[in-house]
């Protein structure tokens, strides 16, 4: 029997602890404890592994750094908030949770695979926490529509950060995560182990496949903490973000939430007395869209690096589909692309010669388009957003011009739509409310506060390398929308 010493020593030797500004203290799994028979790796070595020490050099915000001067956090610390908040979240949630798979257990067919041990399963979510984001390229979600869109998956899936994450994942790390025996609290059970494509399934968005309804009706039910109406990613970032940009040091009550989420056998539950909690982490999550990732000069450097990607993207990455180029995706972030084209003035390549200043202008942050007009619409789950002339950039554009005069058509402009989604639709949300004065759980769209809130709004915005023409235009996109369009400047 060990000593009492030796128990001290193992249980110091067996973490590390990392210091975060929203969460303290994170336990991570080290590899300096006693290996557990066939334990080939530890949560430290994943965490240590090149892909996941990539994410130091990719902002978390893909250009609001260059607008909010304290906001340079990296996916790197988000990716380890979110790794806490699913070690926390299921230390409160998964008696409700296993107790959920008890109540549903007549559904299971003989081909669904054993529920694992709860350290297993904990283990399962960090990991997914930690590689969530794995897939992302420079500036982020604005890599994913400028540039990871033109390309397929091995199956033919568009290409986004989330199904290359699970490439990574199952071809890069694979090894790693299956060599993985334990989670913070403890060993896993006799002769569990972790795997990829688990991982992979839970980073990425659920669809109405055949594929995702085949798979283990425990590891549906979590991937309810990675896509619902809040998860943990999702208030990790609304809460590092607001923290980090300096716009609320607590942007809404984490401790509530949390202490009133549940799950049932339908899925990811709230009691009815946290419905006040949750409406106040949709306003927050909100007001961050729109304070802080859609401010007009954050979505002007977006318009900006936009133009710059149409010339060059085949230059930025030479490589063809990343999917076949993971070598060559592995050493591409943030700082690689700013630092290679910080030197283009210098390159034997005339392409890379003629757009050289225009980086640097970027990098300088001087930007050269300038706000004309804006106006906020909203969407209510009756409504056409999808029909609407706000639908994409190219139907407002065209619709605008139409009603400018001849002589201003021609002026050079850019249309920009930023979209934020409220909440879900109703058909696709996964989250449930538990009424006490009936007992029963309904979808929480069944909650008025929620079915009759906004569904998104679309900021749209006009941008123009002068001001000529503004009142034209802003009386051309009064007429569009049937109301006053926001002005640029006090008049």
């Amino acid at each position: 029997m060990p000593t009492s010493g030796k128990r001290i020593q193992d249980k110091f030797r067996s973490e590390t602890l990392v210091q975060d500004s929203i969460h303290g203290y994170i336990s991570i799994p080290s590899p300096e404890s006693d290996r557990a028979p066939d334990e080939t790796a530890f949560e430290r070595d994943l965490i240590d592994s090149p892909w996941l020490q990539r994410l130091r050099q990719i902002h978390q915000l893909q250009t609001a750094w260059l607008v909010y001067p304290t906001a340079e956090h990296s996916r790197f610390q988000h990716v380890l908030g979110v790794a806490q908040l699913a070690s926390r979240v299921w230390s409160l949630w998964s008696e409700s949770f296993y107790r959920a798979l008890d109540e549903n257990a007549a559904e299971y067919s003989g081909s669904d695979r054993p529920i694992p041990s709860q350290n297993c399963l904990e283990e399962l979510l960090r990991v997914a926490g930690l590689l969530h984001d794995v897939g992302h390229g420079p500036f982020g979600h604005f890599f994913d529509d400028k540039f990871l869109s033109r390309f397929k998956t091995r199956s033919g899936e568009r290409l986004t950060h989330e199904t290359l994450g699970g490439e990574i994942i199952c071809s890069r790390l694979n090894d790693l995560i299956s060599g993985l025996r334990r989670s913070p609290s403890g060993e896993f059970a006799p002769g569990e182990r972790l795997d990829p494509e688990d991982v992979a399934f839970l980073i990425t968005r659920p669809k109405p496949t055949v594929a995702d309804q085949t798979r283990p009706r425990w590891l549906r039910l979590l991937r309810d903490l990675f896509s619902g109406l809040y998860t943990i990613d999702n208030m990790d970032f609304v809460l590092r973000d607001a923290y980090a940009s300096g716009f609320d040091m607590q942007p809404f009550d984490l401790e509530r939430l949390l202490h009133y989420t549940f799950f049932t056998s339908k899925g990811l539950t709230i009691h009815q007395k946290g419905l006040p909690t949750l409406q106040r982490f949709l306003t927050a999550r909100a007001d961050l869209f729109r304070s802080i990732y859609f401010h007009r000069t954050v979505r002007a450097i977006d318009v900006e690096l936009a133009d710059l990607f149409k010339e060059c993207a085949d230059l930025l990455y030479p490589h063809g589909n990343p999917v076949d180029s993971l070598d060559e995706y592995l050493r591409f972030t943030d700082w690689s692309l700013l630092s290679d084209v910080a030197s283009w003035d210098r390159a034997d390549d005339p392409r890379k010669r003629a757009l050289a200043e225009s980086w640097r202008d970027f990098i300088n942050r001087k930007i050269n388009w300038r706000l004309i007009a804006e106006k906020t619409v909203y969407y209510h789950e009756q409504d056409g957003e999808e029909t609407s002339i706000f639908a994409s950039p190219e139907l407002f554009e065209a619709a605008l011009r139409a009603k400018l005069p001849e002589e201003l058509r021609a002026l050079p402009l850019r249309f920009d739509i930023a979209r934020c989604a409220f909440r879900p639709t109703g058909s696709s949300l996964r989250n449930f409310l538990y009424r006490p004065e009936t007992d029963d759980v309904v979808s929480l769209m069944k909650d008025d506060g929620i079915s009759q809130s906004v569904k998104s709004f679309r900021i749209c915005r006009v941008y123009g390398r002068t001001r000529d023409g503004r009142e034209a235009i802003v009386s051309a996109f009064n007429s569009l929308t049937g109301g006053i369009v926001d002005d640029a400047t006090n008049v």
